[in-house]
């Protein structure tokens, strides 16, 4: 989305627009490149165009295609001018299109090709624009913009390993609820009903499945509602600084999750920690990008800590090793990255062994989660069936 801002900058009273995912991209954008922020807001359009823009959004494998695109034209010799020519061609979105020709404006202006990437925070990372702006300073753009594909590229696959893996307990568990749900709701009250005529001395664990089903019968829509209602408020909640905090601290101990959770936390802080430092980055730098590009609060808390103790003069590994979140192994291999002076390839080698190590975590967990979806809804069928059966057996035994 667009958002327009006033704001000021040397005494002078600016205005202009920004895309964003949210008003704080825009303030911290502002506020990283000298403006003081007077006002800022979501601009209004058609609702046509909101509609087609939702339609035609820059997606992060458009980021990855384009980072490839631009390191291999780079490579061969061409300009920034001349690759934006050609990607501007090659494109198919319109939103893509106006995005390259602003940046291809913003560098004919005279503007750094990271300067014109900061105009999209919501696209392009601090970690992004860290390592183009790192490019810029060693002339080595080509260079940086090829490790920044490769890096995006393995996240993409790894990332994607991770949805793929989920796909199959996700759909068999919301199948299994709704299937019970409408068999509770529509199927089980009718069968029930045909009980009523006949003087059959019910069992406890059917007279507790007519209780069950006539709730749900008469109340489904309040049900829809609130199931409704809740997952829109836990979202809500889950947006905010504390909801967000508290999903965090106990998603790590969740039973398998949390290892998997933790694992491609650590793939992610290692691999961005490794190119930023081995492109040139400072350390202190590194570790600020790193703490504000990590999605995980703790995360993030435990990098700030860091931060300040290496401003302080203790060693990264050191520092680490105060921080219960981080195993033993990736504290050693960090303190023998640093006594050895290959920081950057020892934690791109952790990155790798963490990929491996959650990949594995997955596998074991789908080996595990397989079978007990099975006897759960084996049991609940089965269950299901013998309460419903059961009366059955009586009624025909007392005609006999």
């Amino acid at each position: 989305m667009q958002f327009e801002y006033r704001a000021l900058l040397n005494g002078k009273t600016l205005t202009g627009h920004l895309d964003a995912e949210t008003q704080k991209e825009v303030t911290d954008y502002l506020k990283s490149n000298g403006y003081l922020p007077l006002e800022i807001k979501e601009k209004q359009e058609a609702t046509i165009n909101s509609v087609l823009g939702m339609l035609d959004k820059i997606s992060f494998n458009d980021v990855v295609y384009m980072t490839r695109q631009f390191s291999i034209m780079l490579n061969a010799g061409l300009t920034l001018i001349d690759s934006l020519e050609i990607l501007k061609k090659q494109t198919t979105k319109r939103v893509m299109k106006r995005m390259l020709e602003d940046i291809d404006k913003s560098l004919r202006e005279g503007k750094n090709f990271s300067q014109a990437l900061s105009k999209y925070p919501h696209l392009f990372s601090h970690f992004f624009i860290a390592l183009v702006r790192s490019g810029e300073a060693s002339g080595k753009l080509d260079i940086i913009l090829s490790k920044l594909a490769e890096n995006l590229e393995k996240q993409r696959e790894f990332r994607q390993k991770i949805k793929n893996a989920l796909i199959y307990p996700i759909v068999i568990i919301s199948a299994m609820i709704t299937m019970m749900f409408l068999m509770m709701t529509f199927v089980v009250p009718k069968l029930l009903e045909l009980y009523d005529s006949f003087e059959v001395e019910l069992s406890t664990s059917t007279q507790a499945l007519i209780t069950v089903s006539t709730f749900f019968e008469d109340n489904y829509v309040w049900i829809i509602l609130g199931v409704g209602l809740s997952v829109f408020l836990i979202k809500r909640f889950l947006k905010t600084p504390a909801g967000k905090r508290m999903f965090d601290t106990n998603a790590l101990y969740l039973p398998v999750f949390g290892k998997i959770i933790q694992t491609a936390a650590l793939v992610d802080t290692t691999r961005t920690l490794s190119i930023l430092i081995g492109s040139g980055v400072p350390i202190l730098d590194s570790l600020n990008i790193v703490t504000d590009v990590n999605e995980n609060t703790l995360f993030q808390e435990a990098f700030k800590r860091i931060t300040q103790k290496v401003e302080k003069g203790i060693s990264l590994g050191t520092a680490m090793s105060n921080e219960r979140i981080f195993p033993e192994s990736l504290v050693q291999m960090t303190i023998v990255g640093e006594q050895t002076g290959h920081i950057d390839e020892t934690l791109a080698k952790v990155a790798d062994y963490y990929q491996s190590e959650s990949e594995l975590a997955v596998k074991g967990m789908l080996t595990l989660l397989e079978p007990t979806i099975i006897v759960v809804l084996g049991v609940a069928v089965g269950f299901l069936v013998l309460t419903v059966i059961t009366p059955i057996f009586s009624l025909t035994n007392s005609l006999q």
